[in-house]
């Protein structure tokens, strides 16, 4: 039986951010260069669906994008080394969900966003993902 699994990929909004995606519907992520993160775009499956996570400048989840093609070669990696998958936009959320909401919270502390900051793409439990999407459609957390 097919269990969709829950991620969080980071861009850089002055590079690529929701606003693009949304323009373009589906785009490949591409540009991961760490294992631990490419290891996590090979593990995606199609309907997975993930939060796009504004780094750098907002430091905010702002929208949720769904995975429509499963890990490829990454066309900008001349090294053969890297993937990437393609992800389609999907919703806004009502408010962005700011890093410092998340780290204040105490039911956010083992997750992965706050205790390996530096990864570009991270798993997503079932109760953070609904904790984090009801944070996004305004509601107290629980």
């Amino acid at each position: 039986m097919f269990r969709m699994a829950y991620w969080l990929m980071k861009s850089e909004p002055d590079v690529f951010g929701w606003d693009q995606q949304v323009a373009n519907g589906v785009e490949p992520w591409t540009g991961v260069r760490n294992a631990l993160a490419s290891k996590n775009l090979k593990t995606m499956k199609l309907g997975d669906e993930a939060f796009f996570y504004h780094s750098n400048i907002g430091r905010e989840i702002v929208g949720v994008v769904k995975v429509v093609r499963e890990a490829y070669q990454d066309p900008t990696d001349d090294t053969g080394r890297w993937v990437c998958v393609d992800v389609k936009a999907g919703k806004k959320l009502r408010r962005p969900v700011t890093l410092a909401e998340i780290k204040a919270d105490p039911q956010f502390a083992d997750f992965k966003l706050v205790r390996m900051s530096r990864l570009s793409v991270v798993p997503v439990s079932d109760e953070h993902w609904q904790a984090l999407m009801a944070m996004g459609a305004g509601k107290p957390p629980a």
